[in-house]
């Protein structure tokens, strides 16, 4: 059972790696050459993919990566790990899915199956891929290849969180689309969740993000609330968590990054709109979180204000580029908004990331490519008249940076338990 994956990157090659492990052979597709060319040679461009895992995919034989997709004809099953983005207009980016699907269909054979993995509003699948599929093959879905549905769940920098061990949703286009979809990942995958469509596998996926967008706004807007009040939503978080049933907890944070929880709820309220449905909670949530930034440069100009400094021309570090901590992840990063946010005010505006040595070109933010992260050091770090805590590492020695700087905005809750001054430390 030869499977294509395409798109190798945080979704794509997890997956491809566990599929190598049950004893699927591999061939990993990429526009990128520069992946191909380091997972080709055993090594690893994700911080918490380790090379050796790589590099024993390559020797078994069964992993091999390439650009070239007319190598799909060798394979019997096809699964698409694309990007789905927003365009300037945060309207959905299908673009990605659509070329795929395009350079998939001239290579399709009978009898083989396409799975879609990236997140998407309902109706992608059974529309839009299935009409690119069916066009350029002059094959029917359902009668002359399967077609089917199932939302990737991964979560970078969780050692807990296994691509075996986490369930997985499929759906297929008709009944016997979703028996070949659940061979294929029960091969991989110990616990299958299969649903009546591709559809209800799509919206399943964006209930699953837009319940964190919502939750994550109620504790974003509760900070603001009991900030006012002089309470700490930190401690009313831990203590409202001792409860054992009822509550799950969310913490807020500087602003929402990632390749979901930004985005996808989006897709949906987009789509909605086809129906003639308003989505007033998911998008006012969504208002919420990207108001948050905003929040935290204000409270970094007060801090520097009570130093009788100004923003305007003040130096300002940002600690932690990656969206969420101990990742190299840096898609979406609320950072880039508050960097962007300092140098429109006139500070001067440099950040810290171990994982994050220099900044890749992005779509959103192309002027910060090639930005390099500062040292971690006294001098460095006194030279700041501000730290903004944007993401919590662990590998951050924190009484360090309150050793050696004279302000700190902390956004993550990072400071709690460390020897701090009087006025050093603001929450935002």
């Amino acid at each position: 059972m030869k499977t294509a994956v395409i798109g190798l990157g945080y979704v794509g090659l997890p997956l491809s790696l566990q599929f190598v492990r049950s004893g699927v052979s591999i061939l990993g597709l990429d526009i990128d050459p520069a992946k191909v060319e380091a997972l080709n040679s055993g090594r690893s461009y994700i911080k918490h993919i380790p090379p050796e895992i790589v590099a024993e995919a390559v020797k078994t034989g069964k992993f091999s990566a390439s650009s070239d997709f007319r190598r799909i004809k060798e394979v019997e099953s096809i699964i698409i790990c694309v990007p789905t983005p927003l365009n300037k207009n945060r309207e959905p980016d299908i673009s990605f899915i659509i070329e795929t699907g395009k350079s998939i269909a001239p290579n399709l054979g009978k009898g083989m199956l396409v799975v879609l993995e990236s997140t998407t509003y309902p109706g992608t699948t059974d529309e839009d891929l299935r009409e690119v599929l069916e066009a350029g093959s002059g094959l029917k879905a359902g009668v002359d290849f399967h077609l089917a549905f199932s939302p990737e769940r991964e979560d970078p920098g969780n050692a807990l969180s296994k691509v075996e061990a986490v369930p997985k949703v499929i759906g297929g286009y008709t009944p016997a689309c979703l028996e070949r979809a659940k061979a294929l990942y029960g091969r991989a995958i110990r616990t299958l969740v299969p649903v009546s469509s591709c559809r209800v596998a799509e919206a399943t996926k964006l209930l699953e993000n837009i319940f964190r967008s919502v939750n994550i706004a109620l504790v974003n807007e509760l900070k603001l609330v009991y900030g006012a009040m002089g309470i700490d939503i930190w401690e009313v978080v831990q203590a409202a968590k001792t409860k054992p049933f009822g509550f799950m907890p969310f913490y807020p944070g500087p602003g929402l990054g990632g390749h979901c929880i930004p985005i996808d709820p989006f897709y949906l309220t987009w789509k909605a709109r086809e129906y003639g449905q308003n989505t007033r909670f998911i998008e006012l949530a969504g208002e919420i979180n990207t108001a948050m930034p905003l929040y935290v440069i204000n409270r970094t100009a007060e801090a520097l204000n009570a130093q009788r400094k100004p923003l305007n021309g003040s130096c300002v570090l940002v600690l932690g580029l990656a969206y969420k901590p101990n990742v190299d992840d840096d898609r979406e990063s609320p950072s880039y908004v508050l960097m962007d946010l300092l140098g429109e005010r006139g500070a001067d505006v440099a950040y810290y990331d171990p994982y994050v040595p220099v900044i890749r070109p992005t779509r959103e933010h192309p002027h910060w490519a090639g930005t390099r992260s500062v040292g971690w050091d006294r001098e460095t770090l006194h030279s700041f008249d501000a730290v903004i805590i944007a993401t919590n590492h662990q590998a951050v020695n924190y009484q360090e940076l309150a050793d050696w700087s004279s302000c700190v905005v902390d956004t993550r809750n990072a400071m709690a338990g460390v020897r701090t001054r009087p006025g050093q430390v603001w929450k935002a």
